[in-house]
């Protein structure tokens, strides 16, 4: 896996937010999901730099990139990354957390933006409807509340074989990245740190307004409402479109990352 040394760092209006850039072309830039870092793409980078140009920033708060000390919005911290590479528009792809980044950013920069990929997400106003999803992000908040780092950590690492699978299921270099992950990002926050975001509100009704092609991914074991929700972003989207990667859950692009690469691929020579 990648480390600090292998990115470069950007100054930004609050501190420096770190990335890796490496490869030529294109510009692609891959957005990770949340608490973990640029290393979830690591396995997804050398064959994807082969032809294209690829970014993959740390958000600030997590991975190598400094805290917030002032309101932020993602998007915006994005789009000053992309004007100071100045090589785009660039192709977001994003899992997670990182789709929403990408879906705020080509809604409120759209002209920094060629295509987007989501994967495992839709718009930020997306919220889980199942019990087990509900419960689970219950959990998770109520232990950062209180600085109670193993239950939150036992709790999201269920997310990775999901509610229909158990750990035994899948390959335990799966949640071992993502937990080394996980914890070196919430070992740069504490309890009581203020929390600085500003979420972009009413995306989902303004899908409509996007404007280049958008292919959303989701894992096959994924909940139905996503699924759902995933059809409905790309119904909306003049070019959208969606694709599954078979048996996997919320970490497909880590569970399976030849297949995820190769729709990743499949879409980007469409472009």
């Amino acid at each position: 896996m990648t480390g600090a040394s292998d990115l470069r760092s950007f100054p930004s209006a609050d501190g420096d937010l770190a990335y890796r850039d490496t490869g030529s072309g294109d510009l692609v830039v891959l957005l990770h999901s949340g608490f973990v870092d640029h290393r979830l793409w690591d396995d997804h980078v050398p064959l994807l730099a082969e032809r294209y140009r690829v970014v993959a920033p740390d958000t600030r708060g997590h991975g190598f990139s400094a805290n917030a000390t002032a309101p932020f919005r993602w998007a915006d911290d994005l789009a000053a990354l992309l004007r100071h590479l100045d090589a785009g528009p660039a192709v977001l792809v994003g899992l997670s957390m990182g789709g929403v980044i990408a879906t705020d950013t080509v809604l409120e920069h759209p002209g920094l933006v060629r295509a987007v990929v989501t994967a495992g997400a839709v718009t930020g106003d997306f919220q889980y409807t199942d019990p087990w999803h509900r419960e689970l992000q219950g959990t998770m908040a109520r232990a950062l509340e209180t600085g109670d780092v193993t239950t939150w950590l036992d709790a999201f690492l269920r997310l990775v074989p999901g509610p229909e699978r158990s750990a035994d299921d899948i390959d335990p270099d799966v949640p071992r990245r993502v937990r080394e992950m996980a914890l070196h990002t919430l070992s740069k926050h504490s309890p009581d740190e203020k929390d600085w975001l500003v979420r972009v509100t009413g995306s989902l009704d303004r899908t409509g307004e996007i404007r280049v092609p958008l292919l959303a991914v989701n894992g096959s074991l994924e909940p139905a409402d996503l699924h759902t929700a995933a059809e409905r972003l790309a119904g909306a989207v003049p070019d959208g479109r969606t694709a599954t990667i078979d048996g996997t859950g919320h970490y497909s692009a880590l569970e399976r990352p030849d297949a995820f690469t190769r729709v990743l691929l499949d879409f980007l020579e469409s472009l």
